[in-house]
């Protein structure tokens, strides 16, 4: 391939770098492009070359921000609809959707949570502890009150076979129950 390929070639960008002075180049990394410093790692200067703006749907004129006061307003982001604060980025204030499939099932790692559950960036239904990140205990399968009859873990899981343990270390089917 020769080098004067433009599909090969970086786009010139004539802004310089804020920290060194250096120019300023096209790099790729696990969330897209970005720019970043031609003298990295000397300097660690980056910048995302596409905001994740929100789209503001509809100004809410008669809910305040509980922070600022400012009017609530509904927006559309990188994620799907929410509501924030309209003085963005000024105060970070955002309604996080109430747990709606809050359950009485205590987390079995901290014991002091309650199982709640979530929806993942990419649209997958999970369930984890309220006390999150303080604790980290997750299961993607719907959390059952009920003991392992294998090793006494306090909680199963509801999959599409039967109930099975959530303890990663057993992971059994559990018979089913004679009435």
């Amino acid at each position: 391939m020769s080098d004067h390929n433009p599909l090969f070639q970086l786009p010139q960008h004539a802004e310089p770098c804020p920290q060194c002075g250096q120019p300023l180049v096209i790099r790729s990394g696990k969330s897209g492009p970005f720019l970043g410093c031609s003298s990295y790692p000397a300097c660690d200067y980056l910048k995302p070359l596409h905001q994740h703006d929100n789209t503001v749907v509809k100004v809410l004129e008669d809910e305040p921000c509980p922070e600022c006061a400012a009017p609530l307003a509904v927006k559309h982001g990188r994620y799907g609809m929410f509501i924030g604060c309209t003085r963005y980025p000024d105060c970070h204030f955002v309604v996080h959707e109430e747990a709606s499939a809050s359950s009485s099932i205590a987390c079995p790692q901290c014991q002091q949570g309650q199982l709640t559950e979530r929806l993942s960036k990419f649209g997958k239904t999970f369930w984890g502890c309220n006390r999150y990140p303080d604790c980290r205990f997750l299961v993607n399968d719907a959390p059952q009150l009920g003991t392992c009859q294998f090793c006494q873990f306090p909680l199963l899981l509801q999959k599409k076979s039967g109930l099975y343990c959530a303890a990663k270390a057993c992971q059994k089917k559990q018979p089913a129950k004679a009435d």
